[in-house]
């Protein structure tokens, strides 16, 4: 306890790092166990951290045990506990033991497999394990590195997203001059992702060449070919170039699900760059029921999923396949001499990647032993049953929901993703509004549970997502009771 000299400071010695590093471990471990004694959204005021920290960093180390010690008293309390199984909020970002035990030995090996030669086995085993990910959600072979294409591991799927556009647009530019950037367009629908415009406005498109498509209860909130064709045909007339088009598998909203086979066709009419999201849904698409959803993949030129959501594997990791990867490496390598490779050229073959040529950044983690290591620990018998549990859960909850008539369910269940709100007959729709408004406060400043909202054709809809990897049924259960009470203290103040 208490300071320690600076030459005693040894910042990798192999005795004190066993020994801290399960001083951690076991510190985790006690949080998981004790994780429901917190509210699982914080409460707490703004800038309250920083009353409680020093203005200036401290001028001699201190011990291990201190630091915790103040994590537990100060950070904690002041965390959304993302792990509690009684988190239902935005969309889950799985933890697991395996995807603890593979971020430990990403950051504990701490290589920056860049280039192949800064790390071969972290470059080649990044490409097999992107290839085991594309077979389990049946990709088509043209997104294999065996069939041509390949895939890539980035931190989210921002990055995956950046990195297409900027090949779609440099693929365009290619053939029209760099002034054409003012003709590109990029088509998505008012459920993608807000992630695409900031991505198009980071590529240089111009905010008035994006195009928000609206969708309908008709279509499930999906977006459809014919509406995303009269808007190609309308900008075509315009003089302007359709670039690049986005169908998302589980609309972070409400979990619709765009008709791709449809959307590949247009695209393909068009020559337009079609991407598929599926952060969230993609996951899912491990299980053979619902691998139809990505129907159509072989016309889309890239796809995206990211198994830090549902798929066990902590923060952060997203794969991203392209059919031509030529296109993007073209789009974002650079080729300065301190990085071209020392090997011998007898070493060197044509698959020999450097994967800083696929991705915004030149460093990079060793993500691929994460996702080795959950694939290798549950295995797709293990991950499978982890996504149909939550979906059971879910089922369970959109039953229930449905059964009381003060409540209904806004638009059909999507994967693990129910949507609802409290209805009464008695009221409208601006009371409506206000009251499950003070309905989704109420449920969070309880502690008790984490949800949130969306807002569909006028209606405030609060969305409750199952997935956290602690979380049963029982917790549902108790989110649905929680519900149900404020429900009623609500109904019996305004009546």
């Amino acid at each position: 306890m208490g300071s320690l000299p600076l030459e005693a400071l040894m910042p990798l010695d192999p005795e004190t790092f066993a020994g801290e590093s399960s001083t951690v471990v076991d510190f985790l471990a006690d949080y998981y166990r004790n994780v429901n004694k917190y509210p699982v959204m914080a409460n707490t005021e703004p800038g309250s951290i920083r009353k409680l920290l020093p203005e200036v960093a401290p001028e001699m180390g201190e011990s291990m045990d201190r630091i915790l010690d103040d994590v537990r008293r100060d950070i904690l309390p002041g965390l959304t506990h993302w792990q509690s199984p009684s988190f239902f909020a935005y969309f889950p970002a799985n933890a697991s033991t395996a995807g603890f035990v593979g971020e430990m030995l990403s950051a504990g090996l701490n290589v920056v497999p860049f280039v192949w030669m800064a790390s071969p086995v972290a470059t080649e085993l990044e490409q097999i394990v992107v290839d085991w990910m594309a077979r389990l959600l049946g990709l088509p072979e043209c997104f294999h590195f065996k069939g041509g294409g390949g895939g890539v591991l980035h931190g989210s799927t921002c990055e995956a997203v950046v990195c297409t556009l900027t090949a779609a647009r440099d693929r365009a530019l290619s053939k029209l001059g760099h002034a054409g950037i003012l003709k590109l367009v990029v088509y998505a629908s008012d459920q993608t992702h807000a992630t695409f415009q900031k991505g198009a406005s980071i590529v240089g498109i111009p905010p008035a060449n994006f195009r928000i498509l609206r969708t309908s209860a008709d279509s499930g909130y999906g977006l459809t070919a014919d509406t995303v064709q009269r808007a190609i045909e309308e900008d075509i007339a315009r003089g302007l170039i359709p670039l690049y088009l986005c169908a998302t598998v589980g609309t972070t909203g409400l979990g619709a699900i765009d008709r791709v086979r449809e959307l590949g066709h247009v695209a393909r009419r068009y020559g337009t760059w079609l991407h598929i999201d599926a952060a969230y849904a993609g996951s899912a698409a491990i299980c053979p029921e619902f691998q139809g959803h990505l129907d159509g993949t072989e016309l889309a030129d890239s796809v995206s999923m990211n198994p830090h959501k549902w798929f066990l594997t902590n923060m952060d990791c997203c794969c991203l396949w392209v059919a031509n990867p030529t296109t993007m490496t073209n789009a974002l390598s650079t080729d300065p001499e301190y990085l071209k490779n020392v090997s011998p050229a007898s070493k060197m073959t044509t698959d020999t990647i450097d994967y800083k040529d696929w991705q915004i950044a030149l460093s990079r983690r060793f993500r691929a032993i994460k996702l080795w290591v959950v694939l290798r620990r549950y295995g797709a018998v293990g991950m499978r049953a982890h996504i149909r549990r939550h979906i059971r859960m879910a089922e369970w909850f959109e039953r229930v929901v449905a059964a009381d008539e003060r409540f209904e369910v806004v638009v059909p269940r999507s994967f693990s993703l129910v949507c609802f709100r409290l209805r009464p007959r008695f009221m409208d729709d601006i009371a409506v509004e206000a009251l499950n408004r003070e309905l989704l406060a109420a449920v969070n400043a309880s502690g008790r549970a984490f949800i949130t909202h969306f807002v569909v054709d006028g209606k405030f809809v609060i969305r409750l997502a199952v997935g956290g990897a602690m979380t049963e049924l029982r917790h549902v259960r108790g989110a649905w009771e929680l519900v149900k009470e404020k429900a009623d203290e609500l109904l019996a103040n305004c009546c």
